[in-house]
């Protein structure tokens, strides 16, 4: 699967500081303990109905967090998967009278386009399920050596009482990972399971549905071992950061990494598990379901900036949830504004003190509306009474670019429009 292109980064003097982010598993804020390469597994979008704010929430997290991992000397070596093949994708090819793989493959573009156009960081393997379906397969029969496989008719389970550490992830109650699991793709209540949490592995072959060979049967992969199989391939037996939206905590990061420690008996696959909080709209989560959507790409067709999207949603920490609103875009061109007038000038108050409070911020949990506030008490120093530092509105352009990912070289008479 093809990624998108990065966009260059500004270079900076001297290293960021260590970052410290929120793990799930333990509740707390603790340091990311890596080496010099952190390896990152972070979930991707089912390509339907992308790309929603929630999306680009979601993965402005993981790109600050592999600008402040770069900035502070590490390597990053990020995986994202795409699932392009799943129920959701079938609904939708059946309501629009469309093929479902042409429905993946034109998701998946404007994703894509609009991962550009937000200066996202594009991972290094851009991974989706049709192909990684021999790679499930691989994993289901390691599972399957290590008797941590059952039959329910024809499709194919786990169980996890295969898994000790199973729960460590979300800390939920048994009832609650019931309800959680009937409401995201599992099937508690189906007869002959061992427990209504085990996920499935290997889903028969329906009629109407897509289905390729395997050792036990023709069928497709169910959507947990996709994800595991995929990480354990292009990262290793164990990573540094799992990552994705608050809502896959359980039963997809939960399941997912049973698979993979079972498989390869090393604890813990994930070392740090970081999530990011829903994206509301009208009350309620944005959900595809529920249809309160606002899309990257409508905003750009309505004329708004790119870097001012950017900008709305580093206005909000990633472990807090939060509401989008109409007036978002107004601030976010204001802001956008008032950093293009302030960084148009050869001088300007000194912005190393900037550099530090913007590296500080957001190695202390991402703290992107930190980092903002201290942008803009530079560019309210720089506007009332300007400075008489050489280049520091260079030196404000670049971090700006670099560390939060905003492009704010000012427009010029038959140049590019940002």
């Amino acid at each position: 699967m093809r990624s998108w292109p990065a966009s260059a980064r500004s270079q900076l003097p001297g290293r960021g500081f260590p970052l410290r982010v929120f793990d799930t598993a333990t509740g707390s804020v603790r340091p990311l303990e890596a080496g010099p390469t952190v390896r990152m597994y972070v979930c991707g979008i089912t390509p339907y109905d992308a790309t929603h704010l929630g999306h680009a929430f979601t993965y402005l997290t993981y790109d600050l967090l592999t600008r402040v991992l770069l900035d502070a000397g590490h390597e990053v070596h990020y995986v994202q998967n795409i699932t392009d093949v799943d129920d959701p994708l079938f609904e939708r090819a059946k309501r629009d009278g469309l093929d479902w793989r042409e429905i993946a493959r034109s998701q998946t573009d404007l994703f894509r386009a609009d991962m550009t156009a937000l200066r996202i960081l594009p991972p290094a393997a851009y991974v989706g399920a049709v192909e990684s379906i021999p790679l499930v397969i691989e994993l289901i029969e390691k599972l399957r050596g290590r008797e941590a496989t059952y039959r329910v008719d024809r499709d194919i389970y786990f169980p996890i009482e295969a898994a000790p550490r199973f729960g460590k992830i979300s800390h939920l109650s048994f009832d609650a990972m019931v309800e959680r699991a009937a409401g995201n793709g599992g099937d508690p209540d189906r007869p002959g399971k061992k427990n209504p949490l085990d996920p499935l592995l290997w889903r028969a072959e329906r009629p109407g549905e897509p289905a390729w060979p395997s050792p036990f049967g023709p069928g497709r992969p169910g959507w947990h071992i996709e994800c595991a199989a995929i990480a354990l391939t292009y990262l290793g037996a164990s990573i540094d950061v799992q990552g994705g939206g608050s809502d896959l905590t359980f039963p997809h990061h939960e399941c997912g990494i049973a698979h993979a420690e079972v498989a390869t008996g090393v604890q813990p696959f994930a070392r740090t598990c970081v999530h990011t909080a829903m994206v509301g709209l009208d009350g309620h989560k944005m959900s595809k379901s529920r249809g309160n959507l606002e899309f990257v790409s409508r905003l750009l067709a309505r004329g708004v900036p790119p870097a001012a999207i950017r900008i709305a949603l580093l206005d909000h920490h990633h472990t807090v949830g939060w509401e989008w609103t109409p007036s978002a875009v107004d601030v976010a061109r204001e802001r956008l504004a008032r950093w293009r007038a302030a960084a148009s000038h050869t001088r300007g108050p000194d912005a190393r003190p900037l550099l530090d409070q913007v590296r500080r911020r957001l190695a202390d949990d991402l703290d992107a509306p930190g980092a903002v506030a201290a942008v803009d008490r530079w560019a309210s120093a720089a506007l009332a009474a300007g400075g008489d530092v050489p280049d520091a509105p260079a030196l404000a352009r670049a971090i700006i670019d670099s560390l939060l990912g905003v492009d704010i070289e000012p427009v010029v008479a038959g140049g590019r429009s940002v």
